[in-house]
């Protein structure tokens, strides 16, 4: 894939270092506003993809709070609220931990990181951010009669139906198949897929693609967390359907019709919000300054910022 540059990191006036990626961006009617880079290649949405996944469960009969099924969509941060979701998903359906086939890991939030650490507790299903993904998996196919033991076989009912879902809301066929950081099926897609799909998670006005968007844009610490920035994008823009992704993914889509999609080439999350919001303004949407740059520290305090590139602010 021939990426372009997307992001500069400057260390006072100093160009340190450079991010490269792709970006498309969709106007109101869908059409192809931006394209930087290759957004027609497969690449794996990594997490973008979970609210797609969580939208085949719910067009197979799981029914779960709204807060509840924006952790479906989530790589939270495994904050209490979060764990105690889990939780709540899997004892609504007869399940336990035990059940979770999800890689045994740490928060990834800071804070609550350091609460964990600080409590002594070891690495467990629960704490992985996908875990809510998970829980939702094991209750859909409890709702199905489905086996729970192979519910990470891509052959299995579940990972079939995830399949179709991200086809149709794409329109495109799955360009790679592999397997996730959690252990669960992994589709790629080309960017323009993942922006189409977030487009019509977010303009929907029924069905369970309207519960998908009010889930998340109502509940957005469930989806990221406290202090994740994918937390402040969808507070900052009423009805936006944000989600991040591993390998620097990030895939936004508003009710008004707009939708982006980015990846950095190098897999850094520092610059995907950053790039995201340059492609959002583009269209002439208003995004939260907060997250236009990143700060580069020097001895804690700011001396530079993660920008965009004149490809994205031209």
């Amino acid at each position: 894939m021939a990426h372009e540059l997307v992001a500069e990191v400057w260390r006072g006036e100093f160009l340190e270092s450079v991010h490269h990626g792709s970006v498309i961006a969709l106007d109101r009617a869908g059409r192809e506003a931006l394209a930087v880079g290759r957004p027609h290649d497969t690449t794996y949405p990594r997490s973008s993809n979970k609210p797609i996944q969580a939208l085949a469960m719910l067009r197979h009969g799981l029914d779960l709070a709204d807060e509840l099924l924006a952790l479906a969509c989530a790589s939270h941060s495994g904050e209490d609220f979060h764990v105690d979701g889990v939780h709540r998903i899997l004892a609504a359906h007869g399940l336990t931990e035990d059940a979770l086939q999800c890689t045994p890991d740490l928060p990834i939030g800071e804070h609550a990181l350091k609460a964990h650490l600080a409590a002594g507790r070891p690495k467990a299903p629960r704490y992985m951010n996908c875990s809510g993904k998970h829980a939702a998996m094991l209750a859909t196919c409890v709702v199905n009669g489905w086996s729970t033991r192979d519910y990470l076989d891509p052959a299995h009912p579940l990972q079939l139906a995830i399949r179709d879902t991200l086809e149709e809301l794409a329109g495109e066929r799955i360009g790679a198949e592999g397997v996730d950081g959690c252990g669960a099926p992994l589709f790629g897609i080309s960017l323009t897929g993942l922006a189409r799909a977030f487009r019509t998670l977010a303009g929907a006005q029924d069905g369970p693609e309207q519960r998908i968007a009010r889930a998340m844009s109502r509940h957005p610490e469930w989806v990221g967390g406290t202090d994740r920035d994918v937390t402040k994008l969808m507070r900052a823009i009423p009805g936006a359907v944000a989600k991040d992704g591993a390998e620097g993914v990030y895939a936004i889509g508003l009710p008004t019709g707009e939708a982006v999609a980015c990846k950095i080439a190098d897999g850094s999350s520092r610059a995907r919000a950053v790039v995201v919001v340059a492609a959002l303004r583009k269209l002439g949407v208003v995004a939260p300054e907060e997250l236009a740059t990143v700060p580069v520290l020097g001895h804690g305090r700011p001396v530079g910022a993660v920008r965009p590139s004149p490809a994205l602010v031209s």
